[in-house]
């Protein structure tokens, strides 16, 4: 199994099959890399690639960002290479679009047969990384009126995966004529995303 440098600063999107809009929020992750880059010292490629689950070049990169509003599948061999991703140090954040929970929940079973999703509380480092969240997940995007909710993925006390639902960070990340979101809640958003990066990158 090829290996990479934990301490490399780099990450991808991760696209999959299902044909749910892995590619939705496009300038949403080159921001998110600015904002870290100008206020917490990382040394991010602004430009990031795109991998395929199934492909050995996720090893290259700490941390896989994924996205998208629909149906996901992961066949097999996409499974077996995700989770042996992820127990060799990777981290994947999943940032739920609108519409992927139903889908990424029965897949992950299939990268993770035994292990269940679990809400992070909000004392979790992760949100107290670089910015303060002493509430947990900010709530970026109003679809269903629910609150939001960050849900992980554990392997032997180190969190591998999150998954953050009914939030929609990456709407936050996105150019502001997008969504046209006030720049305090585009704020939030990036702060979190930091937060995030910094986690992957220091555990």
């Amino acid at each position: 199994m090829p290996a990479f440098m934990l301490t490399a600063q780099d990450v991808a999107i991760l696209k999959y099959k299902g044909g749910g809009d892995w590619y939705s929020n496009p300038t949403a992750l080159p921001n998110l890399i600015k904002f870290c880059n100008d206020n917490i010292n990382t040394k991010i490629n602004e430009k990031p690639q795109t991998v395929e689950v199934g492909s050995i070049d996720i090893f290259q990169f700490p941390f896989l960002h994924m996205t998208g509003h629909g149906n996901v599948f992961f066949d097999e061999a996409d499974a077996e290479n995700l989770r042996n991703y992820l127990l060799s140090g990777g981290f994947l954040h999943i940032d739920d679009n609108y519409g992927m929970q139903p889908y990424i929940t029965k897949e992950l079973k299939k990268v993770f047969p035994n292990k269940e999703l679990l809400e992070l509380p909000n004392n979790h480092p992760i949100f107290n990384m670089e910015y303060s969240f002493p509430q947990g997940l900010p709530k970026i995007h109003e679809h269903d009126g629910k609150r939001p909710q960050a849900m992980g993925l554990f392997h032997e006390d180190r969190l591998v995966l999150l998954f953050t639902f009914e939030s929609d960070l990456g709407d936050g990340w996105e150019d502001p004529e997008v969504h046209n979101d006030p720049e305090d809640v585009r704020l939030k958003a990036l702060k979190m995303g930091a937060n995030i990066l910094k986690y992957a990158f220091e555990n």
